[in-house]
C-alpha cells in the first residue's frame, strides 16, 4: 500500500493531497482519495483508509496476501499496528521494516514515476482534472507493468542485504 502526495508541477502548481492504492500480481485496487485539508493521523488512517483498502485487497486476493506499508507516522501508530496484527496477521510490521524506505514498495519505486511521466505530458488545469487524469492513466497501465514492479521486490530486498543496508540500486 502506498500513500503519496502528488508533487507540484512548476507550470501549474497543482497538488492533489493524498491517495492510497494497492498493487499485486493478481490485480490492483482503485485509488482511495483523501479530501483536501484532511490530516492523515493514525485514527483517520485506520478508520477511513484501512477500512476501505483492506476490503478492496481482500476482494482481489481473499485472505492470501502480505500487507506492506511504509513507516509513515500514521502507519506506525500503536493502534494501527495492533489493528493490522488483529485484522491481517500477515503484514510487515514497522519493527522489521526500514524507516523511510520507498525502495521496497513497488508503487513507490516504479508505479508513481510511470504515472507521473504519462499523466503530465499535457498540462493539467485544476485538481478535478488531476484526479480524472490520475484515474484514467492508472486504468491504462498494463498489468504486465505492475507485475514487473512486483517482481523486483525480492531482488531489491536481496540487493539491500548484499549492500548491508546501504545504497543498492547499482546491484540490481
Amino acid at each position: 500500500m502506498s500513500q503519496q502526495s502528488l508533487p507540484q508541477r512548476p507550470y501549474r502548481g497543482l497538488v492533489l493531497d493524498t491517495c492510497a492504492l494497492a498493487v499485486s500480481k493478481l490485480s490492483c485496487t482503485d485509488f482511495i482519495f483523501v479530501e483536501p485539508g484532511v490530516k492523515i493521523n493514525g485514527q483517520y488512517y485506520r478508520d477511513v483508509l484501512l477500512m476501505q483498502l483492506l476490503p478492496a485487497i481482500c476482494s482481489i486476493a481473499g485472505d492470501v496476501f502480505l500487507f506492506q506499508q511504509d513507516n509513515a507516522p500514521a502507519h506506525c501508530a500503536c493502534d494501527t499496528v495492533e489493528l493490522l496484527h488483529r485484522e491481517k496477521p500477515q503484514f510487515i510490521s514497522p519493527d522489521v521494516w526500514p524507516a523511510n524506505c520507498p525502495d521496497f514498495n513497488p508503487v513507490d519505486y516504479r508505479m508513481w514515476g510511470m504515472l507521473h511521466r504519462r499523466m503530465y505530458r499535457v498540462p493539467i488545469c485544476d485538481t478535478d482534472e488531476l484526479r480524472i487524469r490520475l484515474v484514467a492513466t492508472w486504468a491504462e497501465i498494463q498489468h504486465s507493468e505492475m507485475d514487473g514492479a512486483v517482481d523486483q521486490w525480492q531482488k531489491r530486498l536481496e540487493a539491500c542485504i548484499r549492500a548491508e543496508g546501504g545504497h543498492f540500486e547499482h546491484l540490481l
